[in-house]
């Protein structure tokens, strides 16, 4: 008896998860999983910290975010990318940590721009700085930091 593989002919007609795209598609996925956990545990906080213990929202929006910003890193290095192009691990969270401060300044400039100036709710604020942030951070440490 022969070991032949049997399989259907929708099988030979059904793209494998390999084909679906390149490494960078693959951890472009990694990370928005990532980032959706770092952004549950942020805008959890920002909430916390704003609406329970009445911290002003561009402090509480800064701590949370920092407190994202670490928790992405971990997910980054130990799941999301499989290259790390810088060999320090200090150098590497300095970078990570300086791409990150940019995405925050960013973040604040949002969360000022939509709340302050266009009166918008500081939760609906931060889900419009999401998008932009989100695509700064993964391309700027996928080809900075782990390409």
């Amino acid at each position: 008896m022969s070991a032949d593989i049997v399989t259907s002919p929708e099988a030979a007609t059904t793209p494998s998860v390999e084909a679906l795209g390149s490494n960078t598609f693959h951890e472009f996925i990694r990370y928005f999983v990532a980032s959706g956990a770092a952004l549950i545990l942020d805008t959890g906080l920002l909430w916390l910290l704003t609406s329970v213990f009445n911290v002003p929202y561009l402090i509480s929006g800064a701590i949370s975010f920092l407190v994202g910003l670490t928790s992405v890193y971990v997910l980054s290095i130990i799941w999301v990318f499989e290259h790390r192009a810088v060999r320090s691990p200090s150098a590497e969270f300095l970078i990570f940590c300086l791409i990150g401060a940019i995405g925050l300044g960013i973040n604040e400039i949002m969360l000022w721009l939509f709340t302050s100036l266009f009166g918008f709710y500081y939760l609906v604020s931060k889900l419009a700085s999401v998008v932009v942030v989100f695509s700064w951070n993964f391309f700027a440490r996928k080809f900075l930091l782990f390409a």
